[in-house]
């Protein structure tokens, strides 16, 4: 059962919020957004922003402490992905990509070896393109397939 809508904030896309907030209001789901900066966010009992110290994986990290099985957790992070998976939890990229048991060890598999090509001093790719309006479409489509199955 869904408890709650972790964000890990930092990166996390203004429309990704935004859709994130309605969907809250909508369905009453607590909502938390976590980061090491401020984020602003709208009144709502359903919306809250938890603050972390500044540090490599802190928001992270917090998220894996709170969540229980069955949340949901927003973030493009794949280590992080992969460790809401192993703890029960469901996770969603900004670009509407799920996260799966069947799906996380190629995701960490390509993201270990880039890291090892950018690493070695290769020049590999410049990062993920802009959110497009597919990407957008594609992410709320998922949202709400997750939060209808969670009724």
């Amino acid at each position: 059962m869904l408890n709650t809508i972790w964000v890990d904030a930092d990166a996390c896309p203004v429309v990704i919020k935004e859709m994130l907030f309605r969907a809250a209001s909508r369905t009453k789901i607590q909502t938390t957004l976590v980061a090491n900066q401020f984020i602003r966010i709208p009144p709502s009992p359903y919306i809250s922003f938890l603050r972390v110290s500044a540090g490599f994986d802190e928001a992270d990290n917090e998220i894996v402490k709170r969540m229980q099985a069955g949340d949901l957790v927003i973030t493009g992070d794949i280590p992080l992905a992969a460790d809401v998976i192993e703890k029960g939890g469901t996770a969603l990229n900004p670009r509407g990509e799920l996260y799966t048991k069947e799906n996380i060890k190629d995701r960490l598999t390509m993201r270990d070896f880039m890291e090892t090509m950018r690493s070695s001093g290769l020049e590999v790719g410049g990062g993920p393109p802009p959110l497009n309006n597919t990407d957008k479409q594609t992410f709320a489509n998922q949202l709400d397939r997750f939060l209808v199955a969670q009724r």
